[in-house]
């Protein structure tokens, strides 16, 4: 059942306001003050919160931030009789769900528990997703590699500098990248990748900043681009080696001004973004063989974080095989399946060129193709082909 606080220092509001929401099937409890109204919150959940704001002592706009301080995840509705725009704009600013002035309008009332009870279902679905995405990027291994780059992502993560991640095909550099982002001071804002290897290079430039209608053939409207979607957050410029000289040259002037120009326009649009990049080439190669900018190298690499490949720490095979096989049966929807240990054994034996890429796709093979347990035989089967 829903159940909402009304949080106001005259008794008649609070009975009225009890009836009325008791006879639309709502538990109620009443505070007359923020002290009980705290109190109330910490021993119990609340889905809405209905707070006056003049109040004796501690008034509602004080007891608002208090709300948020304690971690109250309840939509919160401000009540004033003397109700004007200023005040409104306030709350609003301050993390209120919405204002009513008194009296109170029954049907307004009504509509906006719906509105705020909707609301508070998409955020739990929200955080629902988001660790389902943050469990997708786990950087899983205890590894003597593994240690040393979850210390150096420890220090880094909360800095804004900018870090290149290098490291063979299937790694796991988007890992390290999400990482990084997920113990930033940038988490509540956009997380924007871009493969660099996977879009034209004519189309590039536009990918990246945006560009205005008919600034080219097929440029039927304006588009944003990744930098400025990211504003505010990160970007994560994957596989960096593969951008083209014109594209790189605009990064530059990116990193240098922190100000993009959209394909086609002259405007200069400001904005905040912490760039993460990553490669599976040798860049000092690339720039003597003039196909990468030194310049853009030296920008980038601030903060440089290798990604060792699963040959070079081969005793997280285990480790990444319960993983993968609880993850996979999770997406097929069936039992998690058991890897026995000469399995396993097996599997650490093997030469992993495709890296955690290759060693995620023979362990969804055999968990397809093998019974409840997975046995040596199964390996010897499936995962060389």
């Amino acid at each position: 059942m829903t159940k909402i606080l009304v949080v106001d220092d005259e008794r008649s509001i609070r009975n009225t306001l009890k009836e009325i929401l008791e006879f639309e099937k709502y538990k109620v409890d009443t505070a007359e003050d923020a002290n009980v109204a705290l109190e109330l919150v910490k021993a119990n959940t609340y889905d809405v919160i209905f707070s006056d704001i003049k109040m004796p002592q501690i008034d509602g706009i004080e007891l608002l931030g208090m709300l948020h301080e304690m971690g109250c995840e309840a939509p919160i509705v401000m009540l004033s009789g003397h109700g004007n725009i200023e005040t409104a704009v306030e709350c609003i600013k301050k993390g209120a769900y919405d204002f009513i002035e008194k009296p109170i309008d029954l049907n307004r009332l009504l509509v906006m528990i719906r509105n705020a009870l909707e609301k508070k279902s998409i955020v739990a679905e929200t955080k629902v997703l988001k660790k389902k995405v943050a469990k997708k990027y786990e950087m899983i291994g205890d590894s003597d590699p593994i240690r040393k780059l979850r210390h150096m992502i420890d220090m880094v993560a909360k800095t804004d500098a900018r870090v290149l991640i290098t490291g063979a095909n299937g790694t796991g550099k988007e890992v390290v990248a999400r990482q990084i982002y997920q113990q930033s001071n940038r988490v509540q804002m956009p997380f924007v990748e871009v493969n660099c290897a996977a879009i034209p290079s004519e189309l590039i430039e536009s990918e990246l900043f945006g560009h205005e209608k008919g600034a080219f053939t097929s440029a039927i409207k304006t588009r944003t681009g990744k930098f400025e979607q990211a504003d505010g957050g990160t970007i994560f410029l994957d596989e960096i080696g593969d951008m083209s000289l014109s594209a790189q040259a605009k990064v530059l002037r990116c990193l240098q001004e922190n100000v993009i120009s959209p394909v086609g326009s002259d405007k200069q649009v400001k904005i905040n973004v912490r760039v993460l990049a990553a490669t599976n080439k040798d860049l000092k190669k690339e720039i003597a063989e003039g196909n990468f900018r030194e310049d853009l190298y030296h920008r980038l690499n601030v903060i440089p974080l290798h990604v060792a490949s699963l040959n070079e720490r081969i005793e997280d095979v285990p480790l990444l095989v319960n993983y993968f096989s609880e993850l996979i049966c999770n997406e097929q929807g069936i039992a998690t399946k058991t890897f026995t240990k000469e399995a396993i054994e097996t599997l650490q034996k093997k030469e992993w060129r495709g890296n955690i890429r290759e060693l995620r796709n023979v362990v969804e093979r055999l968990i397809i193709l093998s019974g409840d347990t997975i046995t040596v035989e199964d390996v010897t089967a499936y995962a060389a082909v």
